[in-house]
């Protein structure tokens, strides 16, 4: 899948062109046999590439096998400047379309600040139980802002 679209427009030509190259190299690197998606720090990054400076907030979904592999990764729902709706019946859905063992969610915040609202994390719940009744591991969920990343994982509310 190509994410093209996602990378900011507003940057240079040329700038977008190593982004997209950038984008290209990680996800080959992901999807390499026997690879695992790495740390949390490598999916804050590979995110960030993705999600960071959007003028919409974005919602996506990276599936993964049972070894934590990239099967595929979507965006799921697209926003406003503040705001996404985003509807668990429609991750459930795509999870099993995609055959996946497990999930990491990820939406960016166009403001840049990564705090997670009171609806961030009641939908992040409501994502997880859906999930749990097909069996489906949620590792995380990332808030990319500015150049920084929320973990729910390393904040302890996964």
């Amino acid at each position: 899948m190509s994410d093209v679209t996602m990378i900011p427009s507003t940057l240079p030509l040329s700038a977008q062109r190593v982004i997209k190259r950038a984008l290209n190299l990680l996800e080959k690197y992901q999807r390499n046999p026997g690879e695992q998606f790495l740390t949390t720090r490598f999916t804050k990054i590979w995110l960030q590439l993705r999600l960071a400076r959007q003028e919409r907030e974005i919602f996506m979904a990276l599936y993964l096998d049972n070894q934590n592999r990239l099967l595929e990764h979507k965006m799921l729902f697209l926003g406003t400047i503040n705001n996404t709706e985003v509807h668990p019946r429609e991750v459930v859905k795509s999870a099993l379309r995609h055959n996946a063992a497990a999930v990491i969610l990820a939406h960016n915040h166009p403001s840049g600040v990564t705090d997670a609202s009171k609806a961030d994390r009641t939908i992040t719940d409501r994502i997880v139980n859906a999930l749990n009744l097909v069996e489906v591991r949620v590792l995380d969920h990332f808030i990319i802002g500015d150049g920084d990343t929320l973990s729910f994982a390393e904040m302890g509310w996964l």
